[in-house]
């Protein structure tokens, strides 16, 4: 099975982040211009934090709150899950489906190197599992 760093390797390492005192509408903002589901939080190059649309949908619009007054501090998951750039994607996907969580940063010595979602683990399992399928039908027709 390949590793989170295969990923990256195809999907590249973009990280997009925000700082934990700027308002939720901001983050939704650069959500929607980057079309991401997740910002991470960081206090420079330190990871404090993810905010995500579930963030905003349960913790600022179903609880009344402005967007533009509430800091992103105030509803972002902390602690972060991390993976690796060398955990397995089964193992990244088996994190996601036990702490329902849609995206791992990824992190190499305290450094973030990138972001994966579900969405890109879905994609490579289904990958994997198509070449797997290619490979038995060309050993059975031989």
């Amino acid at each position: 099975m390949r590793q989170v760093k295969h990923l990256l390797e195809n999907k590249g390492s973009q990280v997009y982040a925000i700082a934990p005192d700027a308002p939720v509408l901001d983050a939704i903002k650069h959500m929607a211009e980057e079309r991401v589901g997740a910002l991470l939080v960081m206090r420079g190059d330190v990871l404090i934090g993810i905010v995500s649309e579930r963030d905003y949908a349960r913790k600022v619009i179903l609880q009344g709150r402005s967007s533009a007054q509430t800091a992103v501090s105030e509803i972002m998951s902390s602690p972060v899950l991390t993976v690796s750039p060398d955990t397995d994607v089964f193992d990244c996907m088996r994190l996601c489906t036990d702490s329902r969580i849609r995206h791992l940063p990824v992190v190499h010595h305290e450094t973030v190197v990138g972001v994966i979602s579900i969405g890109d683990l879905v994609k490579e399992v289904i990958g994997e599992q198509a070449e797997q399928i290619e490979q038995l039908q060309r050993y059975i027709a031989s």
